[in-house]
């Protein structure tokens, strides 16, 4: 599964258009009188030079991109965020063009925002847990006490991030996920024109910018934020990246690929991206032995290129 990142924002910060600049999506933005509760969910790619390199390499036939699942939600409001308790990470983006915008203002009220849906979603766990400890249940009981202590902690002002004990694994709080700030304007970016760029070839869009693609900026940030790193399977078929987590190991990237290759895994053929562009194919690397062999445990490395060897 990608991992999901949510998109949320005060009325007309531009946190819809933001969305369909990221996923190329084309979601209607419209005022939030007339929005259902419906969020717009995309794919949002992750650009990375490396992989189109490897494609051109093994004359692949088909190159797909390392992608994040984006989910903008259609407003504010506990029931609307609610949406977001499954992502791994949230983009607050903040009017920074406006006439009197307070971009900083907008930040502190989105965050206010979180931690009150938080507690709406405590407070709903409380009561039911509540509820369930009168039949003497001990865990229950425990629970319904961490939860009475949670709701003074949020009523408070303070977030659940903030909470020093074990959280309950039933809950799914909002303000511990990592949180980034965008800004929609003259000191961020133009989401406007990034929106009407996404519509343009790469290399056409490319034209219009001084630099690199603030929209790169923006995923780059999510990486960092979600401490992940891509790897690389390259075949004249398909050449594709992917991501990880940080510290996870060859078991878990066949995990991404197919649960069937991580079910058979035998081995896997490990080279860096970079040795096998020097190389020029994957039989140079070996006779180079800058390819070699390891098993479910390897960590992998950001730039590495894969070749799982599995049985089913």
């Amino acid at each position: 599964m990608a991992l999901e990142v949510g998109i949320v924002g005060l009325p007309n910060s531009g946190k819809t258009t933001l969305f369909n600049a990221l996923t190329r999506a084309g979601a209607e933005i419209t005022a939030y009188a007339s929005v259902t509760d419906k969020p717009n969910v995309g794919m949002a790619a992750i650009a990375d030079e490396r992989l189109g390199r490897l494609a051109e390499l093994v004359d692949a036939k088909k190159v797909t991109p390392a992608a994040i699942r984006v989910v903008d939600v259609p407003g504010t409001g506990p029931q609307l965020l609610g949406n977001l308790r499954q992502v791994d990470a949230i983009l607050a983006v903040l009017d920074g063009f406006s006439d009197g915008a307070t971009p900083d203002d907008d930040l502190e009220t989105l965050r206010l925002e979180l931690l009150v849906a938080d507690r709406d979603h405590v407070e709903r766990r409380h009561e039911r847990v509540q509820k369930e400890a009168k039949s003497g249940d001990a865990a229950k009981r425990s629970e319904a006490e961490t939860l009475t202590a949670l709701l003074a902690h949020l009523d408070a002002g303070t977030t659940l991030a903030d909470w020093t004990g074990e959280l309950p694994p039933e809950l799914d709080p909002l303000t511990t996920k990592p949180l980034l700030a965008v800004e929609n304007g003259p000191g961020g970016i133009d989401c406007k024109l990034e929106a009407e760029l996404a519509e343009l070839p790469d290399e056409e869009a490319a034209e219009f910018r001084d630099g690199p693609s603030a929209l790169d900026e923006v995923v780059r940030r999510l990486k960092d934020a979600l401490g992940l790193i891509t790897f690389f399977t390259a075949g004249e078929k398909e050449t594709r990246a992917w991501t990880l987590r940080d510290g996870e190991t060859a078991l878990d990237a066949a995990a991404t690929i197919h649960s069937d290759i991580a079910r058979g895994f035998i081995r896997c053929e490990v080279i860096s991206a970079e040795d096998l562009l020097v190389a020029g194919s994957h039989a140079e690397a070996a006779k180079r032995g800058t390819q070699r062999l390891e098993g479910k445990t390897y960590v992998v490395a950001d730039g590495d290129v894969l070749n799982i060897r599995f049985n089913v």
